[in-house]
């Protein structure tokens, strides 16, 4: 079985951080999302792997990934032109997939389940397609399934009236017959081919679609929210501390807390569960429960906790407590004292910044 993990999105939810990172590279945890996404395929046996991408971006994931060779996959790269939908996506790796039975993932989720469990059904069930799902609080906003014993017999995109609350969780097994029903399928009124929509044709003319229903935690992680919650997730999953980083006198470190060669805590309080990369120096600084700090960051004179702090950020003397915030790469908060007391920004398009009265 092989593996297609699709990435080509804009992600413009994301915006700023996606108009220099690709949006399954965004780190959580210090690592790339989608690092966690292919853990979980080659846990379940799965190393042939087609990463889908948009022109643009290729070379992001090139540079993070390269062939793959490093993490124990073989990994091709597709590129989607435009963005047609995921039913195109996938039309478009025919040639990867070659015949044979493929596992397709969408490359900004994150889910804690077993794979290899999730694919073995699916074999041993001999199902022409087969479904991840999960029961949510608000179905209308998902793709949803309605189920008959062990069969799915309708799938239905973001419907106004949900016939059920098991969403379409964005993971997949398909046999090779999905390519015919993507070329029996219209596009939608977003004039993308919808993958519902193929799942919908193979019900209704060869009536063996089955799914998985998992209960525990899953993530899509297209809002900044969503990246601080993911991000919260992994770190409660710190069971020791791993210090390579040198802790200074006056210095407190408590709990479950990861540092990085070469970083400095200097006068400074961290409470995990907190994970530092390298080269990182805190001075007269608190690092509170489930914050992330990148490699080369700086942070002195100021507070921070729940957050996520991207490589060779900067804060400094920053008098508010950051809290639930994400910082991008080579960012600078720095405040400083001048009169008249006004405040001076840069900020990028979909910025955004709550500032305490």
């Amino acid at each position: 079985m092989k593996a297609i993990v699709l990435c080509a999105g804009k992600g413009t939810r994301l915006r700023p951080l996606t108009f220099t990172n690709a949006k399954p590279l965004i780190p959580i945890a210090n690592k790339p999302t989608i690092m966690y996404s292919l853990e979980k395929i080659r846990e379940a046996g799965i190393t042939e792997i087609g990463i889908i991408v948009n022109p643009d971006n290729k070379k992001d994931f090139v540079k993070v990934l390269g062939d793959g060779k490093d993490y124990g996959l073989d990994i091709k790269y597709i590129i989607q032109e435009e963005a047609k939908g995921l039913a195109h996506a996938v039309a478009i790796s025919e040639e990867f997939i070659d015949g044979d039975d493929f596992l397709m993932y969408l490359g900004d989720n994150l889910i804690n389940t077993d794979l290899a469990k999730f694919t073995t059904e699916f074999k041993e069930g001999n199902f022409d397609s087969f479904i991840l799902l999960t029961p949510v609080e608000d179905p209308s906003r998902f793709g949803i399934a309605i189920m008959e014993g062990n069969n799915v017999i309708d799938v239905v995109e973001k419907p106004q009236n949900p016939p059920s609350n098991l969403a379409i969780v964005g993971v997949y097994v398909f046999k090779p017959i999905v390519f015919e029903a993507i070329k029996n399928i219209k596009p939608s009124w977003r004039n993308e081919l919808e993958i519902t929509d193929a799942i919908a044709w193979l019900i209704k003319n060869k009536g063996n679609t089955g799914a998985q229903v998992i209960y525990g935690w899953w993530k899509d992680t297209g809002k900044p929210e969503d990246l601080i919650e993911a991000n919260r997730s992994i770190l409660e999953k710190m069971k020791s501390k791993d210090i390579q980083g040198n802790i200074y006198e006056n210095s407190v470190v408590q709990g479950n807390v990861k540092i990085g060669k070469g970083s400095k805590i200097i006068d400074s309080i961290v409470r995990g569960p907190v994970i530092i990369g390298e080269n990182v120096t805190l001075s007269n600084a608190y690092v509170g429960p489930y914050t992330s700090i990148g490699n080369g960051v700086t942070v002195e004179d100021s507070e921070i906790e729940n957050s996520i702090i991207l490589d060779n950020a900067t804060i400094s003397s920053f008098k508010s407590r950051l809290d639930s915030s994400i910082i991008g790469s080579n960012a600078e908060i720095v405040s400083i004292e001048k009169n008249p007391k006004t405040i001076k920004l840069v900020i990028g398009d979909f910025g955004k910044i709550e500032i305490p009265r």
